[in-house]
């Protein structure tokens, strides 16, 4: 009986000082504001995984409202820590429970929000528009939401699909509504598909579109079909200091090079490179740079025609090119990359260092496929980690294995997958590691590559 009530006092004490250790922790978080977190050297923002937002490219972090936070965190001097959420919900418990410092993500600003958040930075208006084909005559182009009737219009399920039934009940009908329930397709596959003629029109948010534009020059967006909706970042109640400082910095720093640079870089640089046509193959001869891809191609173990279609696909076979991400050079090579691989500095665009450097990247790239045991298969790999970044890869690898596909083949499995990891559902899997990517680049990228290889091969005898 002494026994048994020694335990339930040792219960009781467990779970008072469980209490007392959840109450310091609340406390703690109800006082943290800029003056600890100047005190810690650190910033912790939150934000979602997307396009726009925040993801990881070739292994650099790279997105809109990071590259925000980023300058944000530097002016305060102040290290920035990144964590993703999987929701805009999940993004205010996150930062109630204390789990960040600021949500550095355009959260929509409602009154339920207003009752725990403070919103700071820069309010933006957001809303959303449909997506269409521009066209060589005017009148094609729809640009008043009466014109939508008779039209077939796509939408995902959520605040789209709920916007255009609304919008056909205040016209009367007469709006095609096809609800899109493939779990499959992405508000930017849709956009893909407006651009590449398979629909001709689809719902999305502004910003999302504007992003795509940078892809796909063909497309109009200046149809608006909803009301506006004003969203900003926001912090805890309890961290004024902090959001006078977002606020300050915002107002300060809307109009500095670095902020127009990110918008530019997102929002209006092309995405593409221009491509026209190679040299005449009659002679034996692809590019002015053959005798590179020959020379290198041997210590990778790889036909030179390879190495020829994927410094075609990444510059055009111009030495001097710069992408919207910063990759350099014949081949493209990110700067952390180029450095890691013995480039030297300011030879970026040297032709030789850039082949010589790509194909020991490739090399050590397909050590990391040792299982992958049939070599054409592990070329596949190899070049969708060139272009996504091997994480990526390994990402799509392990939900292959999670839905009983092959993870060591790339065609109809791992390739599968590469495309899947657009989708939300996929990319917040806990078997991912590493977040969004815009799978349909990779998986044309392999494709692309390989099939102008052959047909080198075709043209070149070697």
């Amino acid at each position: 009986m002494k026994q048994i009530s020694i335990l339930i006092l040792a219960c009781i004490c467990m779970i008072a000082c469980q209490k007392q250790r959840h109450q310091q922790t609340e406390t703690d978080v109800a006082h943290y504001d800029l003056t600890q977190m100047k005190d810690s050297g650190v910033l912790v923002a939150l934000t979602l995984n997307s396009s726009i937002s925040y993801f990881d490219y070739r292994g650099e972090p790279m997105g809109f409202q990071y590259e925000l936070a980023s300058q944000f965190a530097q002016s305060l001097g102040l290290k920035l820590v990144i964590k993703t959420a999987r929701s805009a919900n999940d993004l205010t418990e996150m930062l109630l429970q204390g789990e960040g410092d600021l949500i550095a993500y355009p959260l929509p600003i409602t009154k339920e929000r207003k009752d725990t958040l403070t919103f700071c930075g820069e309010e933006i208006i957001t809303h959303q528009v449909l997506v269409q084909r521009s066209s060589a005559k005017k009148k094609g182009i729809l640009t008043n939401v009466t014109e939508l009737i008779d039209k077939e219009v796509y939408a995902k399920p959520g605040k789209h699909l709920d916007r255009l039934i609304n919008l056909n009940k205040e016209l009367g009908g007469g709006i095609i509504i096809r609800e899109v329930t493939n779990d499959s397709i992405t508000h930017e596959d849709l956009i893909t598909q407006v651009a590449n003629g398979t629909i001709d029109y689809a719902i999305a948010d502004d910003d999302l579109a504007r992003l795509n534009k940078t892809y796909y020059p063909n497309l109009n967006i200046n149809l608006a079909i909803s009301f506006d909706q004003k969203a900003s970042w926001a912090v805890r109640r309890s961290s004024p200091l902090l959001c006078e400082a977002a606020n300050q910095w915002h107002m300060e720093n809307k109009t500095s090079p670095a902020y127009k640079a990110s918008t530019k870089k997102y929002f209006e640089q092309s995405k593409r490179l221009p491509h026209g046509p190679i040299l005449s193959m009659k002679d034996g001869k692809i590019s002015h740079f053959d005798h590179l891809f020959k020379k290198y191609a041997k210590e990778l173990g790889w036909d030179w025609r390879i190495i020829a279609s994927l410094a075609y696909n990444e510059s055009n076979f111009d030495s001097t090119a710069v992408s919207w991400v910063g990759a350099k050079g014949l081949m493209q090579l990110m700067p952390r990359t180029a450095k890691a691989m013995g480039v030297p500095e300011g030879k970026e665009n040297d032709a030789e260092e850039s082949v010589k450097a790509a194909t020991k990247y490739l090399a050590q790239i397909a050590n990391s496929f040792t299982k992958v045991t049939d070599p054409e298969e592990k070329i596949k790999f190899v070049l969708g980690s060139y272009n996504a970044g091997i994480g990526h890869i390994f990402d799509a690898m392990a939900l292959a294995e999670k839905y009983g596909k092959d993870k060591y083949t790339w065609d109809n499995n791992v390739a599968t997958y590469v495309l899947l990891k657009s989708n939300e559902d996929y990319f917040n899997d806990p078997v991912c590691k590493n977040g969004y990517f815009r799978g349909s680049e990779t998986f044309n990228f392999v494709k692309d590559i390989l099939g102008r290889a052959e047909m080198y091969k075709e043209k070149i005898k070697d």
